[in-house]
């Protein structure tokens, strides 16, 4: 696991994020995950948010009728679920939230078998991504579903980004618009131009993007977020076909930045 002087905090943008979330990105978000996992419906199946951030997907999988576990290890991302519980679920037995880590083998042994067992970004910044990718194979019931996604390997590309990374978390608070912006721009490109002239970039009214993200706080994830490890997709395949999973859903980035993403089912007993 990464030093906390090396870790991104990942909970104080959440916390940002969840000030412009809007009925929009939530029914984003129930859209993305009800294309992925085929369904219409969660209703009776128990659903595990491994690293749930903003806590919008928890949010998401309750609403189509999920039981849901929803950790995190940063106290932050932890507080930002809570909060999304709060507002919606107040008193919810059936939305369970707690602190923890997917490396730690006391707590992930603890959990038990979920139906669907959920992170999205999340494993390649724990300092450890293949512990990671083990440890949450642990959580998946016999004839489960798997739904992950991690940053795909770009080579050079990637090692470029890292570097950029390490500045932007290396620089003092008022200075780090100096990475934040280039990187805008290199990021964006056309879509930033679009969102500046409409006055939507920094404001809750922007469209959500798919998932029901905005834009301005995922680039901030992007350029600050450490531990930050990739793996090509074949990687991928081959890691999870050996601990008896088979895919059943791919969705990539076209070789670019960002997360390929992988729905495998465990094999029955």
């Amino acid at each position: 696991m990464a030093n906390e002087g090396q870790r991104f905090e990942f909970g104080k943008n959440w916390n940002k994020y969840l000030k412009v979330v809007s009925s929009a990105n939530i029914i984003a978000a129930e859209d993305s995950l009800k294309n992925m996992l085929d369904v219409q419906t969660l209703e009776g199946l128990t659903f595990l948010d491994v690293g749930s951030g903003s806590g919008i997907f928890s949010l998401a999988a309750r609403r189509l009728g999920a039981r849901v576990y929803s950790f995190d290890y940063d106290d932050k991302s932890v507080a930002c679920t809570l909060s999304l519980k709060e507002k919606y679920y107040s008193q919810d037995e059936n939305w369970i939230v707690h602190q923890g880590s997917v490396l730690d083998e006391v707590f992930v042994n603890s959990l038990g078998k979920f139906d669907v067992v959920y992170s999205w970004g999340v494993l390649h910044h724990t300092g450890d991504m293949w512990n990671a990718l083990g440890n949450v194979i642990r959580f998946v019931d016999d004839g489960g579903i798997l739904f992950i996604a991690i940053y795909n390997n770009q080579g050079w590309r990637s090692d470029l980004w890292l570097k950029v990374k390490q500045l932007y978390n290396g620089l003092p608070f008022f200075l780090r618009w100096m990475v934040v912006i280039p990187s805008l721009i290199r990021l964006r490109g056309p879509s930033l131009a679009r969102g500046v002239l409409q006055f939507k970039l920094f404001s809750g009214g922007q469209k959500p993007q798919g998932r029901g993200m905005s834009v301005w706080h995922d680039v901030i994830d992007w350029v600050g977020g450490l531990p930050f490890e990739v793996a090509r997709p074949d990687e991928i395949f081959e890691f999870y076909s050996k601990h008896g999973f088979r895919l059943f859903k791919l969705k990539t980035c076209g070789g670019g930045h960002g997360c390929n993403e992988f729905v495998f089912r465990k094999d029955s007993a």
